[in-house]
């Protein structure tokens, strides 16, 4: 008897957020209950073994049955829409990864809903036509190749009317892999179709193939048109560690920056010109390494290249990997990431080595992050966990900074009365915009749009896509209607989602000050790269007083830890690094001073910002 294995993953926010106590149900073809599972303080299930049928059918392209057996599961917790996914392939020796997305009921919502998503079978399996367009970019525009993070996939044909859902690049791979080929193929097949599919969809993006068509997305889940992609599906291991090793490798041609068009196909249903993903089996069989494989499809000069520029993610990798014995700057990321993941994960443990300095504390860490992540556990940072740990700070730390915001703005519990549509501005559009954000982070179908105080397009696509989400007329305008939907989601989020606090949104924390606690003390929350040396020199004190005044014996500091801080000295500042859409006037009204007084401190001419830039905002 054939077995394959099954483990569910509950979290949200782009997995910032593990949800415990799920209540699981896996089924059989019948629909009869197989397994009873609730998700532990991680998110996860156990990993459970389902009968199927053995690897051979799936290898064989000449089989004409279904080379697997299929299974559905149902998903459950108080406070979320249920979630019910089905036909789920399930492949000998493979386990299968399936996330289970809930969604937070609104505030005054009753009853639960249920969200129902279809897997089926593969796109090798489809005997639907491809006939992908596409071609290189002009090889003398020599642009940086960008992996996108996120990428915006369109979930139907190019103009059809169907949302786009945001992803994070490594997980949009790992999707279309697993909707497109088996798993159970030799690795070197694996490895040509997962380049193709990374070269396939950079090449969309570098030529803006869709961008410059006037669409608001990178690329469709389209076979006809694009690759496979199937929201809410499963992720195969083989699949998912090729992909964590590879995401930002891609092919081009000697000489030529840009991503190659790598079309494909089966080669069995279907055929076209470019790359047969039942031949790149064949070739793998007889020993043909990736490369050599691409070579057979694509021109002969094609070569492997990577790039290091990943958007939205913090730091690149150093190159080498980081273990025990380790020191440096590098070290002191990681520490520093992991003990901000740790507050939504605590099954991580605390790093109490020196910093900088990669002990076994910090390798228990990295081996229980790589553990829950579904990594080689080797307490080792290579390339796939340094940016498995930097892509979900950046994920859990956003969540810290919307709180920050929240809490400045006001949101309090009832809407604004204005009418906005676009060319509004003000305080209203900016309680529009954060309330949009918050939302993006667990409606995948909404796009977070750039906080500036000005409705322009960007806003009025997250209004109309909210508004298609939650069944109101999409009409890009917010009425009453739109601001009472907006705010009971919104709470929603606040009163189910594990660790929030409510009305002023979710996380806890923030990179800026917070009001003082009595006379000559202000308190502050520490943010990534902050020691005390550097808070000492923001605030015109010394490293002595603050440690006397918190009573510390040591220097060591947790990501999101409340310091007091004295405040008796003039001209104390804090530092902010500048993110996509922020505006000085957006800054000034969040961190309570005046656009002026942040020219004056920084020495600016011009209210131009540029992203990742610091700038010193007045402490008050």
């Amino acid at each position: 008897m054939a077995i394959g294995y099954l483990l569910i993953q509950a979290r949200t926010a782009h997995d910032a957020v593990p949800l415990s106590g799920v209540q699981v149900k896996i089924q059989g073809e019948q629909g009869e209950t197989l397994y009873d599972l609730v998700t532990d303080e991680s998110g996860e299930t156990r990993k459970v073994p389902l009968e199927t049928l053995d690897k051979s059918f799936s290898q064989n392209q000449y089989y004409a049955g279904v080379p697997y057996k299929s299974y559905n599961v149902l998903g459950q917790k108080e406070g979320f829409d249920r979630i019910y996914v089905a036909q789920i392939p399930i492949y000998e020796g493979e386990t299968a990864v399936l996330p289970l997305m809930l969604v937070p009921m609104e505030q005054r919502q009753t009853h639960q809903g249920q969200a129902r998503i279809f897997v089926g079978k593969p796109a090798v399996a489809m005997r639907e036509p491809r006939s992908q367009e596409g071609g290189e970019a002009d090889p003398r525009i020599m642009r940086q190749v960008i992996i996108p993070n996120p990428i915006t996939v369109h979930l139907g044909a190019p103009g059809s009317y169907a949302s786009n859902v945001q992803v994070s690049f490594p997980d949009y791979v790992k999707n279309v892999a697993s909707s497109e080929i088996y798993p159970t193929w030799p690795e070197a097949s694996l490895r040509a179709n997962i380049y193709a599919i990374i070269t396939f969809a950079l090449n969309r993006i570098f030529t803006e193939w869709y961008r410059s068509r006037g669409y608001d997305y990178d690329i469709t889940n389209s076979t006809a048109y694009d690759q496979y992609y199937v929201y809410g599906r499963p992720i195969y291991d083989s699949i998912s560690r090729v992909t964590d090793d590879i995401f930002n490798e891609y092919v081009r041609r000697q000489g030529q920056n840009a991503p190659y068009f790598t079309s494909f196909c089966s080669g069995s249903t279907v055929s076209c010109q470019g790359m047969s993903q039942w031949g790149t089996v064949t070739l793998a069989e007889n020993g043909y390494t990736p490369l050599q494989i691409l070579r057979n499809y694509y021109p002969n000069d094609v070569e492997i290249a990577e790039t290091q520029a990943i958007a939205n993610v913090p730091s690149s990798y150093p190159g080498t990997a980081l273990r025990v014995g380790s020191t440096g700057l590098d070290v002191q990321t990681i520490q520093t990431y992991l003990n901000r993941i740790r507050r939504n994960y605590p099954a991580i443990p605390v790093i109490t080595d020196q910093e900088g300095t990669f002990g076994e504390s910090t390798k228990a860490a990295v081996t229980k992050f790589q553990s829950i992540f579904g990594l080689a556990a080797d307490g080792i940072v290579g390339k796939a966990t340094w940016y498995k740990i930097s892509m979900l700070y950046t994920a859990v730390a956003r969540l810290a900074e919307l709180d920050s915001e929240g809490t400045s703005l006001g949101i309090g519990t009832v809407p604004p009365s204005a009418v906005l549509r676009q060319g509004a501005r003000g305080q209203d559009v900016v309680t529009l915009q954060y309330l949009l954000d918050v939302i993006s982070e667990y409606y995948p179908t909404v796009p977070a749009p750039a906080q500036d105080g000005i409705f322009g397009g960007g806003t009025q696509q997250a209004v109309t896509a909210f508004q298609r989400a939650v069944g109101l007329v999409p009409d890009g305008i917010v009425g009453p209607a739109t601001w009472k939907k907006l705010y009971e989601v919104y709470l929603g989020i606040g009163n189910n989602v594990p660790g929030q606090d409510g009305p002023t949104g979710p996380g806890s924390g923030g990179g800026g000050q917070q009001p003082g606690t009595g006379s000559g003390v202000r308190e502050y929350v520490v943010k990534a790269g902050d020691s005390l040396w550097l808070i000492a020199q923001r605030f015109g004190t010394t490293v002595e007083a603050i440690k006397r005044l918190n009573g510390f014996t040591t220097d060591l500091l947790n990501i999101g830890q409340v310091l007091k801080i004295p405040a008796s000295q003039s001209g104390s500042y804090i530092e902010y690094t500048v993110r996509p859409g922020d505006t000085l006037w957006l800054l000034s009204r969040r961190y309570n001073t005046t656009v002026d007084a942040i020219k004056k401190l920084n020495g600016l001419s011009g209210d131009r910002l540029d992203i990742g830039q610091v700038l010193k905002i007045p402490a008050r």
